[in-house]
């Protein structure tokens, strides 16, 4: 029995990997999270952390004497990133470290969740070895915390995804599919920004990749994402298809005008044929995911 720590275990991609750990009895999971347990489940350890507290953070691990650690926390708001700094870096860099420094000592299997962020966008349909170039704060931070692991001796698999969505029992954040879906069904216009392009991944498969990568030992770094590049504009259109909501609600605008505090890049999207391969996940185009998704709300 394999024993799992998974960190951020009250976020959507926490929440979606305990729930497919605990569907098989080959693993022991522990979940690290701040504050109460939200997963609406109490067949697995629940740990009230802050892991940015690395005296705390050390305690508990060497309490549990994981085999794996999955790193789902991150600061992911990347205009909040691009104002406060300082906590993006505590959370999304020094827990790396305090992570890395762990898994070293204890030969610990480490995997991370990492950003599509890391690059300027002016390619588009990026391999795990395209050269980074990250355009915000955010997309440094990302960076940085891959450096951490890829500068290490330590057993590590890197998980780079997109525009993650879908849903979890209780949730403290929206997602782009959830947001669109609720502004459509109250009728309220949206615009959306209709020159940035990208591979959305549905939370089910960035989690079954986490659980490929434990049961694989896969290490290195995998790109995880639907397999079809659209432009955001094209992505809340198929949201309004699927749900069958009006799509004449959404409204074009260019990333000029729209202003965001961060820079975006402006084409990501991935090429997936390391995935496919090693990890053996059949990327799915965005329509098809989004089906799914609508089957399992209803």
């Amino acid at each position: 029995m394999k024993k799992v720590v998974v960190t951020g275990s009250n976020g959507l991609l926490g929440q979606t990997l305990v729930n497919l750990l605990l569907k098989e009895k080959d693993y022991q999971v522990i979940g690290f999270s701040r504050g109460e347990n939200r997963s609406g489940r109490n067949d697995f350890e629940y740990v009230s952390i802050d892991i940015t507290d690395k005296t705390s953070l050390y305690r508990k691990l060497s309490e549990h004497k994981p085999d794996v650690i999955v790193n789902t926390a991150a600061m992911t708001n990347v205009d909040i990133c691009e104002i406060n700094k300082e906590a993006c870096d505590k959370l999304n860099i020094d827990v790396v470290q305090y992570l890395k420094n762990y898994s070293k000592d204890n030969n610990t299997h480490l995997i991370h969740i990492s950003t599509d962020f890391i690059f300027d966008g002016k390619k588009g349909t990026y391999k795990e070895t395209d050269k980074p170039n990250p355009l915000s704060y955010y997309g440094l931070s990302k960076l940085k915390s891959e450096e951490v692991l890829t500068k290490s001796t330590i057993d590590y698999t890197i998980l780079r995804t997109i525009l993650v969505y879908g849903k979890v029992y209780d949730m403290s954040r929206s997602n782009i599919v959830l947001w669109v879906k609720k502004m459509l069904e109250e009728g309220k216009e949206i615009t959306i920004v209709d020159d940035q392009f990208r591979m959305p991944t549905y939370v089910e498969d960035l989690a079954l990749a986490c659980k490929l990568s434990i049961d694989k030992k896969a290490l290195g770094v995998f790109n995880v994402s639907s397999k079809k590049l659209l432009s955001i504009y094209e992505i809340a259109q198929q949201i309004a298809e699927v749900f069958m909501l009006d799509k004449s609600l959404i409204k074009p605008i260019s990333t000029e005008v729209l202003n965001q505090r961060a820079k975006r890049p402006e084409i990501t999207g991935f090429d997936l044929a390391k995935t496919e391969q090693y990890l053996g996940l059949a990327p799915k185009p965005f329509r098809e995911d989004l089906q799914k998704f609508k089957e399992k709300l209803t």
